[in-house]
């Protein structure tokens, strides 16, 4: 066997492999580590020619971040958690065990379920194959010994120290590039249904962590560690609100406004039912007849997200004023009109009007174009 002797030159072309590989895979921010790796050697050798390549090469990957980082249109992949069952048709290095699979782009859930279940009924025969599409616990007790279950669920990222409270993030490098954490939400009641009132809806919340980090060799990973949390009505209340205040904030805030964005998100936050959204919260848990029956320091949170609430939807009022066309106007102040109606409801059960809320949260009560009269609320 002849062999294979390494040296500088080895090193160097498998380097500039892996910066196009990286660069196809779009994860620009790593062009920097590799290159650190190969620009000495090209100064050592006075290699201006490959040094200027190499500069330019980086000059449009920090280009492409920001870029990318604008626009949030780029996809680096989503994450399933795929449990298999049925001890007769899977092996001892599927059966029971949860995996998480990378899959490329935007594929969607039912893409990946028909993929799983299309290949197993390949493997174990046509019609042995069932799919468990809800992300509840599976009671193996009622599962039919004669059939192969797969259950699939889709799953956030969630990188330490990061929050893993919103999907819009699934273009972030830092979601998709070192993570083995990532968590799923299953909603319930008391009564057993999925769903119902929001003073009886709970959340449960499982976080998984995988062997290994993404992006691996293999794409899937076995669950290493399981952990399961439960949030009580309340605590779904803090926590949708918070999201809400957080997706609004992003908005508000990016460096390139998103007007199409930004006025969907408003009219899901100002132009809400009696009966559901924000108001039903509140209704739910700041009446003062209701909220004695939960803690103190919950429903004082929740007063607190929803005075942030109110005062980004003012920001999002601001903004969408200085955005829009001369045929929004009426569009405008039918928002406006909403946001009023919304703010006054609200305001009578936070004990503070709007005014105050806007003045504490360092906001005026007038934007361009646009004068809100906090006066009502």
């Amino acid at each position: 066997m002849t062999d294979i002797h390494y040296n500088e030159q080895a090193l160097l072309d498998q380097l500039m492999l892996c910066t196009e590989y990286v660069d196809r895979a779009e994860r620009y921010e790593l062009l920097g580590p590799i290159y650190r790796l190969i620009i000495p050697i090209y100064e050592r050798r006075k290699d201006y020619q490959a040094l200027l390549t190499g500069y330019q090469h980086l000059t449009k990957a920090y280009a492409k971040v920001i870029e990318v980082t604008n626009s949030g249109k780029r996809l680096l992949g989503r994450f399933y958690r795929v449990a298999f069952f049925g001890k007769a048709h899977f092996g001892e290095d599927e059966e029971g065990i949860e995996f998480i699979y990378k899959e490329p782009k935007l594929t969607s859930l039912s893409e990946i379920s028909e993929r799983l279940q299309q290949f197993y009924e390949q493997k174990l025969g046509s019609g042995c194959v069932k799919m468990i599409m809800d992300s509840a616990p599976v009671n193996r007790d009622e599962l039919d010994t004669k059939l192969a279950y797969i259950q699939v669920t889709w799953v956030r990222a969630a990188p330490e120290g990061m929050l893993a409270c919103s999907s819009s993030a699934e273009g972030s490098f830092e979601r998709a590039h070192n993570i083995r954490r990532f968590v799923f939400e299953t909603p319930f009641t008391r009564d057993g249904a999925a769903r119902g009132p929001v003073h009886h809806q709970r959340l449960r919340l499982t976080h998984l962590t995988a062997e290994n980090w993404f992006p691996y060799v293999k794409r899937r990973i076995p669950v290493s560690e399981c952990q399961v949390e439960e949030k009580s009505p309340i605590e779904v209340a803090v926590a949708e609100m918070e999201s809400q205040v957080n997706e609004l904030n992003e908005i508000v805030h990016a460096k390139t406004p998103d007007l199409k964005k930004l006025q969907l998100r408003l009219q899901g936050s100002v132009c809400v039912q009696v009966n559901a959204g924000p108001i039903a919260y509140a209704n739910a848990f700041l009446d003062p007849t209701l909220a004695p029956m939960y803690p103190d320091d919950l429903v004082d949170k929740l007063k607190a997200t929803f005075k942030e609430f109110l005062t980004v939807c003012h920001s999002a009022l601001q903004l969408n004023a200085k955005l829009i066309s001369s045929d929004q106007h009426s569009y405008h102040e039918a928002l406006e009109a909403n946001y009023l109606k919304l703010s006054d409801s609200l305001s009578s059960l936070l004990g503070q009007p709007l005014h105050d809320i806007l003045v504490n949260g360092n906001l005026s009560t007038t934007v361009t174009g646009v004068e809100l009269d906090c006066s009502n609320a």
